[in-house]
């Protein structure tokens, strides 16, 4: 355990580096996945409770090669592309680990994407293959290709050509035994499998080559210029974040967590899939997408010892109404993360869920995510107030962002971190890569922090208009990008208010071209099947115009407290 320890004199100015006592993993993932396996061959790594499959270390293992296997044999080549887009299943971490064998690259596609912005991912990155679930409750990810590319229903599978996604040429549809009709021109992902061969000497001699500061991983975020960038993020990036994270919970191979936060974000794919493998402990899948009831059910039945989660799913969980009838007293650590945790809330967790040890992370999807994060040995009143200090081999500092000088302990600044966990860059987008990344290698986060003597951080703000909605990073600029289409509207602004539920939701202010009309509903309308429900505005309004600096400048934090003061909406006291 590499606790991260309170610097032995106070600090000075906000600058802080972690503790180096134990060495970076420089290894491939692959690499350092099967050396887990032959540790621990026969050990449990995984059950998926809603598809009622388990498998051990070993068993994971052969599968993860015949997916690898099967993946080559589709014509990858290292640094290709392979898209997945899929909420929580088995086949999804056996794409994460079959892609990080042979060096492909997986792009993480959020499952609520509808169709303009898959069409977007896929072609901005170049997706060879994709990986996709067929359908989720009122989302059909197969129709929705389908009318982006009508062409596939007389194509060959590993041969699809379509004018819309002109790069991707293999689709593979997640399966279950017996589940609906063949689809043409696209392959079963249990075909796939079937394909593979566990023993193909290619798996091995492709994983030789490959270099841990090789790229593995795409992580879409949206910018302010209404466009998702590709975060790209290496095998050296993730796997020590994973190992680190674990570290900080003092993960075993006794430990069993249960990941209830979706895969597609880093939460899910490093801090839960990553922390488990690095330390040789078992992955819990309550269910394909959140459902409290599940959590609960599965941390009882696997006597899970660790559960991640927003803080929108704890209170899920301690709200239903069957709460008491579960025992989770097998519980000790986890992580709380994505937005912040209001103080009451994180007392109920460790009271009522017994998680006397769970810790806060904070950071974002460039730096792999976690830049800091408290231990199980933080004290409570930290834990609730700050989002911990440091991770190990990474500096942060606290800087004006006006004047980039470090700024003296107590004083708000912008967030920037340094170190191995920072991204590659962004795809395809060395102009966006700079403005984020400095030449003396900080990330500049956006996000207004401070740092205390002891070297806990407080995140108090945002540089940059982002929202977080329930765990969910909403760059209003996207929305408004969007809305623009709309030919009756003139301008609109979007913007983040107070939500007891969401910590946040959105509110669009509207202006309509004159002689135009338009309605709440037909917005909404509008908005449905073409951007993801969590950024539909809540609220809209329609206005003359917006409050404005004497330079024209829009004053994003007027209409905020405008929108407060009509709806009564206060701001939740947060950790």
């Amino acid at each position: 355990m590499t606790a991260v320890l309170s610097p032995a004199t106070p600090l000075v100015h906000s600058l802080a580096r972690g503790a180096t006592e134990l060495p970076l993993i420089e290894q491939t993932l692959g690499a350092f996945f099967d050396a887990m396996v032959a540790r621990q061959p026969e050990h449990e790594v995984l059950v998926s409770l809603h598809q009622q499959r388990r498998y051990t270390y070993r068993a994971l293992q052969a599968e993860v090669h015949r997916l690898a296997s099967a993946l080559l044999g589709l014509g990858l080549e290292p640094g290709d592309r392979v898209g997945i887009w899929s909420h929580n299943n088995a086949e999804w971490l056996l794409t994460q680990l079959a892609t990080a064998q042979v060096g492909l690259v997986l792009v993480n596609i959020n499952p609520a994407y509808r169709t303009s912005e898959v069409e977007y991912a896929l072609n901005k990155v170049g997706c060879k293959a994709l990986v996709t679930m067929a359908r989720f409750k009122t989302s059909h990810y197969l129709g929705m290709l389908r009318e982006l590319a009508p062409e596939w229903a007389h194509g060959q599978p590993g041969q699809l050509e379509a004018q819309q996604l002109p790069h991707l040429h293999s689709v593979i549809w997640i399966d279950e035994p017996g589940q609906g009709a063949d689809e043409p021109g696209l392959l079963r992902f249990s075909e796939l499998l079937a394909r593979g061969d566990a023993a193909d000497p290619r798996v091995a001699e492709v994983g030789a080559r490959l270099q841990p500061s090789d790229p593995i991983n795409i992580q879409f975020t949206s910018g302010t210029t209404g466009f998702p960038k590709g975060a790209t993020l290496t095998h050296r990036n993730i796997l020590n974040n994973g190992f680190f994270v674990g570290e900080c919970m003092q993960l075993t191979a006794a430990d069993r967590l249960c990941v209830p936060v979706p895969l597609y974000h880093c939460f899910g794919m490093v801090m839960g899939n990553l922390a488990c493998l690095t330390h040789g402990s078992t992955i819990v899948y309550p269910n394909d997408g959140f459902d409290p009831l599940a959590v609960l059910q599965a941390v009882q039945d696997e006597r899970c010892t660790a559960l991640h989660g927003v803080p929108t799913m704890f209170i899920a969980e301690l709200d239903h109404p069957r709460f008491a009838e579960f025992d989770l007293s097998t519980l000790r650590t986890g992580i709380m993360a994505g937005s912040p945790c209001p103080t009451a809330v994180m007392e109920r967790v460790v009271r009522d869920m017994h998680l006397t040890q769970i810790t806060i992370a904070y950071g974002m999807t460039e730096t792999s995510p976690v830049s800091c994060q408290s231990s199980t040995a933080t004290p409570l009143d930290k834990r609730v107030s700050t989002v911990g200090q440091v991770q190990p081999h990474l500096e942060i500092q606290i800087v004006d962002p006006d004047t980039g000088a470090v700024v003296p302990v107590g004083e708000r600044g912008e967030f920037c971190t340094r170190g191995y966990s920072v991204m590659h860059g962004y795809w395809d987008d060395p102009h966006k890569t700079r403005e984020a990344i400095d030449a003396e290698g900080w990330m500049h986060t956006g996000d207004l922090a401070t740092m205390d003597a002891e070297g806990y951080v407080n995140i108090v703000g945002r540089i940059k208009d982002m929202v977080i909605r329930g765990g969910e990073n909403i760059y209003p600029r996207e929305i408004e990008e969007f809305l623009y289409r709309m030919p009756a509207v003139q301008d609109v602004q979007v913007v983040g208010v107070p939500d007891e539920k969401y910590g946040e939701e959105l509110c669009a202010w509207v202006v309509v071209k004159p002689g135009q009309q338009l309605t709440e509903d037909a917005i909404r309308a509008f908005c449905k099947g073409q951007i993801a429900h969590y950024k539909v505005p809540r609220y809209i309004r329609f206005v003359e115009g917006f409050p404005m600096t004497v330079t024209g400048k829009i004053q994003k934090f007027r209409i905020r407290d405008e929108m407060k003061s009509q709806l009564g909406l206060a701001e939740t006291p947060t950790a």
